[in-house]
């Protein structure tokens, strides 16, 4: 009985659920059709009593006719898998690793252009940075990554710049093998009225480097967001960011700016069409013209006039100089010059591109540099800005010139930005951590071979809140045959091995002759290394793997210096390991009758160079010396066995962008006589100096910018030179001529 019971209640329950669910569906559909019978309309929400006052961005007609794409998110879909057949490629399923791991290591294979191809200026400095990156192979057999000759940068099909048949030239290539381990860069996409992001050829599994990139289309850890730059854009060097020094309170004139053209149909006008509202003539200036194309006039609306006029009011650049934060709205495609003239000038980016990769997500933090707002929340951006702290504006200013500098200045730093992010996809297990990426100097200068931990680098120990150690390595470079136990270097091994910071001495034997036996140097407290340096002059700073210590002490074999002066340097050293400091400073200045930049070996009170024949530096300099600058420019130093120092100080400063540092010394620095049956000094040849300043400008056009940078900075020990006793003095042997 008891369950029959329970059977029937359940019975009952189902049946009351069917009813209520029934009767309540029937009912509401009845209520709808009563309700439209009536005729009345539902209430729109939300009710603004000021809608006649409030425009809306785009009319309906426009929206239907020319506002958008006019394409559904799924023919959207469908068109770009037509385009791009290999969407869902990674760097596991389309990348052959196994091309990468020969000993020719991460390689680079340009095709060479055929005759008569049409090459623009922007693929050519493209091409020419690759040709001239440590990477590049001329043998398509040591490659690991291939670059084509044919210029896919503008895949617009009403430019000028066009390139047709691109799909039959790539599939002749014989390594072409639907793409795999291929780059293609690529700046426009798409044509008039869609802008799509058809190149007009199938990519198959070739990696795509490409400006306005959809992150619907992008495909993460595979392709690589460049940004869009001008044919303007310098190849090497480029300007340097415009915020000299930070001001407090941060804000400038103007709190946000735009200016630059509206579009009056098509793709990217509903958000540039709406900038109006924004603009409020005092701290807001917000400026568009739709004076631009053969034929604005016949599609000009009310506004132009208007807009026009007071377009011309203001000056783009001083609106740059003098904005806190710039609005980078969409253009025809998602990416906009404005995007790096606003980084330049410090300038605080606005984006509104929805859908935006930005350039180099991968590696970079965008967060710290920019603010990311929304296109259909425009009104809003105002009261955003305004809400930033001052603290804020600070941070993001100076991040801006820390990425402007060290990945966008020039197209140079652009092309190995996005090499060494597919070197560290390819090499993940020695890769740059983002830290690398984000921190000065830059991923570009932090090479991971060296090392994958932080610590080991000069320019994190203040992040880290470490301090190098309290060991060093003296390096000497020996060029004369050891004749006589009266040689300059003989008296030099004695003075560092006295430093109780001295932890060993290596004699880098540069000499013709062979070296002596070890019996014929002196004893010392500290081990000694003799090494062969193979006779070139750029071997003083290859990365030799018996230097142990973070401080290296390089010195010139007939160098005249105190133990304490040693002592004095290296503790300053180690509250500068970024820099190179030493004693003989040189300056260079920039002459303007030759149009060239001049040496002096003057002693003045200002210089820009510390000569490394007595100066200490951290030893991961070495490796970037040798790994980092071209084998051109070492070749350069070898052949005229001169300037090594010079360019030691042109790389340095350009990691740090700071002079070096000049300590207290004696007024001797070098044994001005040459004793019998040894090699006259370098200094004293009469073309020493000529090529020296030949050198100063070939390390120039070499960075594409002058790196040095002048100082009057020296600093000196406790009391020195002070009119008091000598035994209050730290260092009183400097003082003794």
């Amino acid at each position: 009985m008891q369950a029959r019971k329970k059977y029937v209640l359940l019975g009952l329950c189902m049946c009351c659920w069917l009813l209520l669910y029934y009767w309540g569906g029937l009912q509401e559909q009845l209520l709808g059709l009563i309700t439209h019978k009536r005729g009345e309309a539902a209430r729109p929400w939300p009710n603004w009593l000021d809608r006649d006052l409030l425009p809306g961005y785009a009319d309906q007609a426009e929206l239907q006719n020319g506002g958008g794409s006019g394409d559904s998110p799924r023919q959207r879909r469908q068109s770009w898998a037509g385009i791009y057949k290999d969407s869902r490629c990674r760097m596991d399923t389309c990348f052959d690793f196994a091309r990468c791991q020969r000993q020719s290591g991460f390689r680079v294979y340009i095709y060479p252009p055929e005759k008569g191809e049409r090459v623009s200026e922007s693929y050519r400095k493209i091409l020419t940075s690759v040709t001239e990156s440590r990477y590049y192979t001329s043998d398509p057999r040591e490659a690991c990554l291939f670059v084509l000759g044919i210029d896919t940068l503008d895949r617009d099909q009403l430019s000028t710049q066009f390139v047709p048949n691109v799909d039959e030239r790539i599939r002749g290539y014989p390594l072409w093998n639907d793409g795999r381990n291929h780059v293609i860069f690529n700046l426009y996409s798409g044509t008039w009225p869609n802008y799509t992001e058809d190149l007009g050829f199938n990519v198959g599994q070739a990696i795509l480097a490409k400006a306005s990139l959809n992150t619907e289309h992008f495909r993460p850890g595979f392709d690589i967001s460049i940004p869009l730059f001008s044919k303007e854009h310098p190849r090497k060097g480029g300007e340097r960011g415009w915020l000299v020094r930070n001001t407090v309170p941060p804000r400038r004139k103007y709190l946000l700016m735009f200016k630059g053209k509206r579009y009056l149909t098509g793709i990217g006008s509903d958000t540039r069409n709406a900038l109006h509202h924004i603009h409020n003539g005092k701290d807001i200036i917000s400026l568009t013209t739709c004076r631009h194309g053969k034929d604005w006039e016949k599609h000009k609306d009310a506004r132009c006039d208007h807009d026009n006029q007071e377009y011309e009011r203001f000056d783009y650049q001083e609106l740059l100089h003098n904005s806190t934060f710039c609005l980078v709205p969409r253009g025809r495609r998602l990416g906009s010059f404005r995007f790096l003239e606003s980084l330049q000038a410090a300038c605080i980016p606005v984006l509104l591109s929805n859908g935006w990769e930005l350039p180099f997500s991968d590696a970079i933090q965008w967060n710290q540099a920019v603010i990311e707002g929304d296109e259909r929340l425009l009104l809003q951006v105002p009261s955003t800005v305004r809400a930033v702290g001052i603290d804020r504006v600070l941070a993001l200013r100076q991040r801006t010139q820390m990425l402007w500098e060290a990945y966008f200045s020039s197209v140079d730093k652009i092309v190995l930005t996005t090499l060494e992010i597919i070197k560290d996809r390819v090499y993940s297990h020695i890769s740059r951590n983002k830290f690398m990426w984000n921190a000065l100097p830059g991923g570009l200068l932090v090479l991971p071979e060296y090392s994958t931990h932080l610590a080991h680098y000069p320019f994190y120990y203040l992040n880290l809140g470490i301090s190098p150690g309290q060991e060093f390595t003296a390096v000497i470079h020996a060029t004369s045959p050891l004749v006589s136990q009266s040689q300059p270097i003989m008296k030099l091994l004695q003075v560092v091995s006295k430093s109780k910071y001295c932890s060993q001495i290596i004699i880098l034997w540069n000499s013709e002759k062979p070296p002596p036996h070890r019996s014929k140097w002196p004893p010392m407290p500290v081990p000694l290394i003799i090494t062969d340096g193979r006779r070139k002059t750029s071997s003083r700073f290859l990365p030799h793997a018996a230097i142990e210590t973070e401080a290296v002490l390089s010195l010139d074999e007939d160098t005249v210096l105190l133990t304490s002066e040693i002592d004095f340097a290296f503790h300053v050293w180690r509250s500068f390991p970024e820099r190179i400091v030493g004693y003989p400073p040189r300056s260079h200045f920039w002459d303007p009758v030759k149009k060239a930049w001049g040496y002096t070996s003057k002693w003045t009170n200002e210089y820009s160079i510390v000569l490394t024949g007595a100066a200490f530096y951290h030893r991961y300099y070495h490796h970037l010396f040798s790994h980092y600058l071209p084998s051109s420019v070492r070749a350069l130093v070898d052949r005229t066995s001169n300037c090594e120092d010079i360019l030691m100080n042109f790389l340095v400063s350009s990691v740090t962008h700071l002079p070096p540092i000049k300590v207290a010394q004696r007024k001797q620095y070098k044994e001005m006589p040459t004793l019998q049956g040894t090699k006259m000094a370098p200094w004293a040849n009469p073309e020493h100096f000529t090529q020296r300043q030949e050198c100063v400008n070939t390390f120039a056009s070499w960075f594409g910018y002058m790196p040095l940078v002048h100082s009057q900075f020296r600093l000196d020990p406790v009391l020195f030179k002070d009119h008091v006793s000598v035994l209050r003095k730290r260092y009183k042997d400097l003082e003794r001529i």
